[in-house]
């Protein structure tokens, strides 16, 4: 039957669905919480703002003062010269972790273990004091007394180099076993398809296997770096030269101390603010590329 030979169906006789008046579901106890949330933020925030004991002015004085920029200086350069270091200490890690040698697995097992158990400050103290333990950094020849170098620990453990190193030992633990997982995420046919060509194993790790690896880990990178700014902190108990260690010898002077981790607080919310932007992009571009 040709649809020519359908009868024709009168419009008049098409029932129409009935107008349906939807009501949308009311969530009072969203609505209520969301006002309690209000009220207390708006509470925090005058009770910051009217507090008799912290003088704004003296924050507004010294939030852009030469010494505390200094000391943000020397927080944004420890923080990028010890992601540097961790990620390669991390990779060089996670690939002895998978190697087929019980020797390299389990040096890298240990290593991770221990810098994943000791506490961070534990370890930028321990560093930082380098010098209680050791004089002098020196290599003479086994059996024999020849020296080839000697240098004083105090000359090279410098406040700087201790924070990076500390940092570096305690951050490579964790971001190890995000690469090994990245490394493992990679599925054995890309292992496979590179011997097919010709590769060495080294050649498809750095060509094909970390370059799809980081791609999945950009984004907890991002996470671990905004973690390891927040961490740098952490090295005023070492003298670092940090935000934080310049405001407190401020603070210790001018008898503010308050009003110096206003401003420490200050700008630590700016730098996480505009790097939470970039991870923002960042992502958002990676997954449009998978």
């Amino acid at each position: 039957m040709t649809a020519s030979a359908l009868p024709q169906t009168d419009a008049s006789l098409v029932l129409k669905p009935p107008k349906l008046n939807v009501v949308p579901v009311r969530h009072y106890g969203r609505g209520v919480f969301a006002v309690v949330v209000g009220i207390l933020v708006f509470l925090a925030i005058r009770g910051l703002a009217e507090n008799p004991n912290l003088e704004w002015s003296i924050v507004g004085e010294y939030v852009f003062s030469p010494a505390i920029l200094e000391g943000l200086q020397s927080t944004l350069l420890i923080t990028i010269v010890s992601m540097v270091l961790i990620l390669i200490v991390a990779i060089v890690i996670a690939v002895m972790r998978l190697s087929k040698s019980w020797v390299l697995s389990g040096f890298a097992a240990a290593y991770s273990f221990f810098f994943r158990a000791v506490p961070m400050i534990v370890l930028l103290i321990f560093v930082g004091n380098l010098g209680l333990f050791f004089q002098n950094f020196e290599f003479t020849i086994p059996f024999t007394e020849i020296t080839v170098f000697s240098i004083p620990v105090r000359d090279v453990m410098t406040p700087f180099w201790a924070s990076v190193i500390g940092l570096t030992l305690a951050g490579s633990g964790y971001v190890s076993e995000l690469i090994r997982a990245g490394i493992i995420s990679v599925s054995n046919g890309q292992w496979e398809a590179s011997s097919s060509l010709g590769m060495s194993r080294g050649q498809t790790l750095r060509l094909i296997v970390l370059p799809q690896a980081m791609k999945v880990l950009i984004p907890p990178m991002g996470n671990e770096f905004i973690g390891l700014i927040k961490a740098v902190a952490l090295v005023s108990v070492i003298g670092g030269g940090d935000i934080l260690t310049v405001a407190n010898a401020i603070g210790a002077n001018t008898f503010r101390p308050l009003e110096m981790l206003m401003v420490v607080a200050i700008w630590y919310l700016i730098v996480v603010a505009v790097l939470s932007v970039g991870q923002h992009f960042l992502e958002r571009r990676i997954n449009k590329e998978r």
